[in-house]
């Protein structure tokens, strides 16, 4: 029942960070306030404790089919960085130098892990913890539909990778696989979108 509150809280943290921010820098901000801050502080008054929200550093395992999984998907992130709706999109931020895109990847790297530790890890661990496929499609459902505005293709791939994420991470029992995988898989991405 718990997991349940948590669940039906963090919901509402969806809902006021649905589209806050104009550039990079208030993403981050937004994402780190509204899907890891007051998520956890929440988690931490309903009686969770970061470890059992996925907060740690997991088992090898998990690690290892990110590594897998970032060389399996790599040719269709190379095919899909031709794909002009694509390549109009991304990278989602404008940079002057090198030096510039590097530290807005970083910036990226806050919004990923932002989005791991809330998706699979806030989301979630706690309703895994009682039936496994109903966490995994809880958070997978919303995680989804954040996708929505960006590239039609992204709709279905997200949901399918929100699957497969989850399920890493369950048997990780960490997020961290999958924010990992997601991050550098978004930065290779963006750089094939731009050579």
């Amino acid at each position: 029942m718990i997991a349940f509150l948590l669940y039906l809280v963090s919901l509402i943290f969806i809902i006021l960070n649905w589209h806050l921010g104009k550039n990079i820098y208030e993403w981050a901000f937004y994402d780190i306030l509204f899907y890891v801050f007051l998520p956890l502080t929440a988690a931490y008054l309903l009686g969770f404790k970061p470890n059992e929200l996925g907060f740690k550093i997991g088992k090898r395992e998990g690690y290892i089919w990110a590594f897998v999984l970032f060389s399996a998907t790599l040719p269709v992130s190379v095919y899909a960085s031709r794909i002009e709706s694509f390549r109009s999109f991304y990278p989602i931020f404008s940079y002057s130098s090198w030096g510039d895109f590097i530290f807005k990847e970083l910036l990226i790297g806050a919004i990923m892990f932002a989005h791991e530790a809330f998706y699979r890890g806030i989301l979630l661990f706690p309703l895994a913890e009682k039936n496994e496929w109903l966490g995994i499609l809880l958070q997978n459902i919303p995680y989804t539909l954040i996708h929505i505005g960006k590239p039609t293709l992204e709709i279905p791939y997200s949901f399918i990778a929100g699957i497969i994420f989850a399920k890493m991470d369950l048997k990780s029992e960490s997020f961290l696989p999958s924010f990992l995988l997601h991050w550098i898989g978004a930065v290779a991405f963006d750089v094939l979108c731009i050579i």
